[in-house]
């Protein structure tokens, strides 16, 4: 008898291709509704991943975000301020794109592994957020040439309270919009 396991990856049904779609459409709705408060502007982005975290899972999540940054990079503008393209996505404010990937990664394992839970999803949030606050930081640095405090200043601090504020939306109403959804059998 053969003991092998298959190394053949599980395949997307194409239901789940479909909410992957919607998603990603979602997203490139949402994302670039924004307030501008200087160099970088308030977004959505980060709610519309946390949420697809909650609805989606990590991989899927994952995968929606990526075809998103796709088509921004494309030159759909998709990006904060409808903004698009390679100069948006490498210019001072792309780590914080980039970061994004990141960070669903980590916040969407804990929320996966806590059930859904509103506790370990927060920390994963949080987590997820200050790794991408990170990346994001260090690109802005190392682009406009600045101090770590004169980015944190700009591209950190003022975005933490609105942060912690689509987190908590997100985890309350994110499991309560999964739930209805697997039981609509779109999930």
């Amino acid at each position: 008898m053969n003991d092998t396991v298959s190394a053949t990856p599980k395949k997307m049904s194409v239901k789940t291709i479909a909410v992957i779609g919607v998603l990603t459409a979602v997203t490139c709705i949402l994302a670039p509704l924004s307030i501008p408060i200087g160099d970088v502007p308030i977004s959505l982005t980060n709610l519309v991943i946390y949420f697809g975290l909650y609805i989606l899972g990590t991989r899927r999540e994952t995968v929606s975000y990526i075809v998103y940054l796709l088509i921004g990079l494309v030159g759909v503008p998709v990006f904060s301020g409808f903004t698009a393209g390679p100069a948006k996505m490498f210019g001072p404010t792309g780590g914080y794109l980039i970061g994004f990937i990141p960070m669903a990664v980590i916040a969407g394992i804990f929320i996966e592994k806590s059930g859904r839970k509103l506790v370990l999803g927060m920390i994963g949030m949080i987590l997820g957020t200050a790794v991408c606050y990170i990346f994001g930081t260090v690109w802005f640095v190392l682009v406009m040439k600045t101090s770590v405090q004169a980015a944190l200043t700009m591209c950190v601090y003022p975005f933490i309270v609105f942060d912690i504020i689509k987190m908590v939306l997100a985890a309350w109403i994110g499991p309560q919009i999964h739930g209805r959804l697997v039981q609509a059998g779109l999930l």
